[in-house]
């Protein structure tokens, strides 16, 4: 039966997923608080302005959430050399021959919507497939961009040395409206980044069938038995 050809392989390691879950839970925190910031609503209210603290709330989560997402990105940066081979860093250098052509048979996949039997010819892609290593590389570049940009624009009501190391960036920008401008500007391209990364999952979990989704819950793919042992 077909389901004899296949090995359930442990990929994403404890500290990958939790990432990974953490990673999902303060960009969704950052940027709903995020637009609050950019565009606060008028609410209006008969108590006294003393009581009235929802948007120092708002900007404490935020606020919360950027550190948070800052450590979770540096803890994932360390997994990076101490991790299994699918986490190392060494799996996201896609500058071989072998993973450019890789990385074309997911374009036409993904893209072109070419024939599903293309999905036999990157099999080999335990991990990531190679179109997500390169994606990934990608956001980590945009995450240290916010960061950056987020910490500048903190760093004049902030009392604490980290926020200061960024305030060089404002200048970069022309100022804080730059730099904010900028800032927000990235938070669309995270959230149009998310929006694809989410629609890819779900695509290749239903066309491939190897468990993708659920290997971020519990870390397990289904690999063909035949691609399991030539990756040895």
């Amino acid at each position: 039966m077909a389901y004899q050809d296949y090995y359930r392989v442990y990929v994403w390691e404890l500290p990958v997923r939790v990432f990974h879950w953490v990673n999902f839970v303060t960009i969704i925190a950052l940027t709903a608080t995020g637009f609050i910031i950019g565009d606060p609503p008028a609410l209006m209210s008969g108590a006294e302005a003393t009581n009235q603290y929802w948007f120092g709330t708002v900007r404490f989560i935020h606020f919360v959430a950027a550190y948070i997402f800052t450590f979770n990105l540096l803890y994932r940066f360390i997994w990076g050399f101490v991790g299994n081979k699918y986490a190392h860093w060494k799996a996201f250098w896609p500058f071989t021959k072998e993973r450019w052509h890789m990385l074309k048979c997911v374009l036409r996949v993904d893209i072109l919507l070419q024939s599903p039997k293309e999905i036999d010819k990157y099999q080999m892609s335990i991990g990531h497939n190679p179109v997500a290593y390169v994606s990934y590389i990608f956001f980590f570049l945009l995450a240290l961009f916010q960061i950056a940009t987020g910490f500048a624009l903190y760093a004049d009501t902030s009392a604490w040395w980290f926020p200061e190391m960024f305030v060089w960036v404002k200048d970069v920008f022309g100022g804080d409206a730059g730099t904010r401008l900028a800032h927000h500007i990235a938070m669309w391209v995270m959230i149009l980044f998310t929006i694809v990364h989410l629609y890819l999952v779900f695509y290749h979990d239903w066309l491939e069938g190897r468990g993708i989704v659920s290997s971020m819950f519990g870390g397990y793919k289904f690999i063909k038995k035949q691609r399991l042992e030539n990756s040895k």
